[in-house]
């Protein structure tokens, strides 16, 4: 492991590590407008949720590195104390990178972007056309974490109102990650699309008891065949395989009886067995239980 000593290397490098690490992060593409009513519109990906009752919503505008000057979001909100945070999606994200450009005060970003600006409902900054949700937020709080370049200034808000796009919503009423497509942010000028292959489901009951990683057997917990996600499938479990279901299966499928067959010693090829079914795009985790529970039913002349 490299060791960092955040007070003994330069911002900017740590900048890139934190950024690097903590990622991906939502976007938020922040619309405000200052005293004058004249709109701003910048990305930030120091941003995420926080609570749901009240819905509440943060993200940080941070004192640029290079000469620890601050942003004009940052003087917008605390002018109005409004904002409205637009989701970025594929179809608009480089022209999300447009307005992360510094231009001067008072030049709006919608007309150097092309972006449209809408009315919001409850709010006075304008919310994006293009965008395919926006949080029009009231401003509870800004929370000043330094006075050095990179300093962040988090910016607590509470949602007062959203706008869900009818096309990214699902027919029970849920939003499509494929319909919304999604952009996020990693370190340096790498994106990620969170849709197609990207997005993938992880089913784990939280409020039923699992077997837990120390019920498996000793094999699998120092296999070298499977992995930490395989593992991971095993020890959620909600019952240890009984010697019946086991039994059954020695009997019933022929892969396990070709592996039982040969002299070697047959753990890792169960092992192997039972990665292959975890693999499955639908893990087939309670069979793959019982795989690895065959060998604490084999005895040694087996």
């Amino acid at each position: 492991m490299i060791d960092i000593d955040p007070q003994q290397i330069p911002t900017r490098d740590l900048h890139q590590f934190i950024l690097g690490t903590v990622a991906p992060r939502p976007i938020a593409f922040v619309s405000t407008i200052d005293e004058k009513g004249r709109p701003n519109l910048a990305p930030y990906s120091f941003f995420n949720a926080f609570s749901s009752n009240p819905p509440i919503v943060v993200f940080s505008s941070n004192r640029r590195v290079t000469n620890n000057t601050t942003k004009d979001t940052l003087y917008n909100v605390r002018a109005t104390g409004e904002v409205v945070i637009n989701m970025v999606n594929f179809d608009i994200v480089r022209q999300m990178a447009v307005c992360s450009v510094e231009f001067p005060q008072g030049i709006s970003e919608f007309e150097q972007s092309g972006l449209t600006p809408i009315p919001s409902q409850v709010v006075r900054p304008p919310r994006v056309k293009e965008s395919p949700a926006h949080l029009e937020c009231k401003v509870r709080d800004i929370i000043t974490l330094g006075t050095h370049g990179g300093a962040g200034h988090l910016i607590i808000c509470e949602v007062v109102r959203l706008h869900i796009a009818k096309e990214v919503v699902d027919e029970r009423g849920r939003i499509d990650p494929h319909k919304i497509d999604l952009m996020g942010r990693l370190g340096r000028a790498y994106y990620v699309r969170a849709s197609g292959d990207a997005v993938y489901t992880i089913v784990q009951p939280v409020t039923k008891m699992v077997i837990g990683y120390q019920s498996l057997p000793e094999h699998v917990r120092h296999s070298h065949v499977l992995t930490g996600n395989h593992i991971g499938l095993l020890a959620g479990l909600h019952k240890r395989p009984s010697p019946q279901e086991v039994l059954k299966l020695m009997k019933e499928d022929p892969h396990i009886q070709q592996i039982l067959s040969k002299k070697e010693n047959p753990i890792e090829a169960l092992h192997r067995y039972a990665a292959q079914l975890l693999d499955q795009p639908q893990p087939l985790r309670e069979k793959a239980g019982q795989v690895v529970w065959i060998p604490e039913y084999l005895t040694p002349s087996s």
